[in-house]
């Protein structure tokens, strides 16, 4: 049981210069990013396991979520915040850490890239969300697997897709 300060009993009294009287510890938001404090989407175990390029003995059997934000470096954090994997312990670049890198899958299962979305045009970009859907329905694809936010990678084509589209309306306009 932790004393009013919150500080754990076997701190002692002596360790915390907090004054005890009223105090408590603000509460971490829960499923936040301990490093940039975004809320995170819970991914599966085995998308987890099957993306780190770490030992597997580091992922514990606790829930895990997927941070998104650009900017921050991890990937995935345990649901208590005790746990991080960044872009460097995970086997794919990830494509909501780096959206503009011509290279990164927006489509782990069937290796469309951003460049690729980029470079073409209004109706190629519609084959290619046409193509996904066709693989989708054939049961071929595996995002809980290949991507590493552990769900469907279409919204994120179509985004993309919508993004570029606008970007090329107001070029010409």
């Amino acid at each position: 049981m932790a004393d009013t300060c919150g500080c754990p009993p076997e701190a002692g009294n002596a360790v915390c210069e907090l004054p005890a009287q009223g105090f408590q510890r603000p509460s971490r938001i829960a499923h936040a990013c301990p490093e940039c404090a975004k809320t995170g989407k819970p991914v599966q175990g085995q998308t987890i396991k099957a993306l780190l390029a770490v030992t597997l003995r580091e992922v514990h059997d606790v829930e895990y979520l997927f941070c998104r934000t650009q900017t921050c470096p991890v990937v995935y954090f345990s649901a208590d915040g005790e746990q991080t994997f960044t872009v460097e312990q995970v086997r794919e670049r990830v494509y909501q850490k780096e959206p503009g890198t011509d290279d990164v899958f927006v489509c782990y299962c069937f290796r469309h890239t951003v460049g690729e979305l980029r470079a073409a045009s209004a109706e190629t970009r519609l084959a290619i969300v046409d193509d996904i859907n066709t693989g989708i329905n054939a049961g071929q694809c595996a995002c809980d697997l290949r991507n590493p936010q552990g769900s469907c990678c279409l919204g994120n084509v179509r985004g993309l897709a919508k993004q570029l589209e606008r970007l090329a309306v107001e070029a010409a306009g």
